[in-house]
C-alpha cells in the first residue's frame, strides 16, 4: 500500500484532519484576539489623517508579530508552551511564569477546530470538497467568536470568504456556479432589505452590514436554495439561545445580540445537512 493510499484511508485522513484542525484552532485564537485590535489601530490612523494629524508611529502589530506573550507578565510563550490543548493541560491552565490563569476558551477553540475538520473529512473524504469544507468551518468559527466579543464581522474575513465560495464553485464543489452567484447576491440583498425595512419601521438598526456579507458568503458557498434553510435555522438557534440567556442568565432583553454566530451555526448545519433540509422545504 502506497503512502498516498494510507493518507486517503478514511480513518487516517480523519485523524490527520483532527491534528491539523487543532493546530489551525491555535492560529484562530491569534486571529480572534489580534484582528479586531489591528482594525482598531487602522481606524485610529484613518481618523488622525482625516483630522489632518500625523498618525502615531506604533510598533508592528499583526498576525505574525509580536510573538505571543502572557498578557499579565509579558513573558513570551515558547513553542513547547504553545502545543494545542496539551500545553494548556500540562500548565494547569496557568502561565508558566506568573501563574496567571489562561482562559479555557483557548483550548476550547482548538478542540472545536479539530472536531469540525475531522467531521468534514469523515463526511466528505480527503478531497477538494473535504478541504474546502474545513476552510469554511474554520472561517465561521473565527467569525463567530469575533462577533461574540466585539459585535463585528470584519470585511477582512467575510469578503475573502465570499470570493472563496465563488472560486470553489467554479468546479461545482458544493453548488453550480450559477446558483452560487445568485446565492451571494440574494444572501446579501435579503438581509439588506430586512435591515432597511426594520430601520424605517423602528427608527434604529436591527443588524450590521457584516451580517449581509456573511449570508452572502454562505450563499456563494452553498447556493441560493439553501438560504431559506439558513435563515430559518439561524432564527431558531437565535431564539433558543436568546431565551436561555434571558431566563437563566438574567440578560437584559433590550441588549442587542450578535446575529453572526447564529448565521455561522446555521451555515455549518446547512453544509452537512443542507440537501435533505432543502428537500423538506421544497418537497
Amino acid at each position: 500500500m502506497s503512502l498516498l493510499e494510507v493518507m486517503l484511508d478514511p480513518v487516517v485522513a480523519t485523524v490527520t484532519a483532527l491534528v491539523v484542525g487543532l493546530c489551525v484552532g491555535s492560529f484562530l485564537n491569534v486571529v480572534i484576539h489580534r484582528l479586531p485590535k489591528m482594525l482598531e489601530r487602522g481606524w485610529h490612523a484613518q481618523c488622525a489623517e482625516l483630522r489632518g494629524e500625523t498618525p502615531a508611529v506604533e510598533p508592528a502589530y499583526n498576525l505574525v508579530v509580536p510573538r505571543s506573550a502572557c498578557p499579565s507578565c509579558g513573558q513570551q510563550i515558547t513553542a513547547l508552551q504553545n502545543i494545542p490543548v496539551v500545553s494548556w493541560l500540562v500548565l494547569g491552565g496557568k502561565c508558566a511564569s506568573c501563574k496567571a490563569p489562561i482562559s479555557a476558551r483557548y483550548p476550547a477553540i482548538e478542540i472545536l477546530g479539530g472536531i469540525l475538520a475531522a467531521y468534514a473529512i469523515w463526511r466528505f473524504g480527503a478531497s477538494v470538497r473535504g478541504l474546502a469544507a474545513c476552510v469554511l468551518l474554520w472561517s465561521l468559527l473565527a467569525l463567530t467568536v469575533i462577533d461574540l466579543d466585539t459585535q463585528l464581522l470584519p470585511d477582512d474575513l467575510t469578503l475573502p470568504l465570499l470570493w472563496a465560495g465563488l472560486i470553489v464553485n467554479i468546479g461545482g464543489v458544493f453548488a453550480p456556479l450559477r446558483d452560487a452567484v445568485i446565492g451571494a447576491v440574494a444572501g446579501y440583498l435579503s438581509l439588506w432589505a430586512i435591515y432597511w425595512l426594520f430601520k424605517l419601521i423602528r427608527g434604529k438598526e436591527g443588524m450590521g452590514y457584516g451580517d449581509f456579507k456573511l449570508l452572502g458568503a454562505l450563499g456563494a458557498w452553498l447556493g441560493w436554495q439553501v438560504l431559506p434553510v439558513i435563515v430559518l435555522l439561524s432564527s431558531v438557534v437565535g431564539a433558543v439561545i436568546g431565551i436561555t440567556l434571558i431566563v437563566f442568565k438574567g440578560r437584559d432583553k433590550q441588549l442587542p445580540l450578535a446575529f453572526g454566530p447564529y448565521l455561522a451555526i446555521a451555515g455549518a448545519i446547512a453544509l452537512f445537512f443542507g440537501e435533505p433540509l432543502v428537500r423538506m422545504l421544497y418537497p
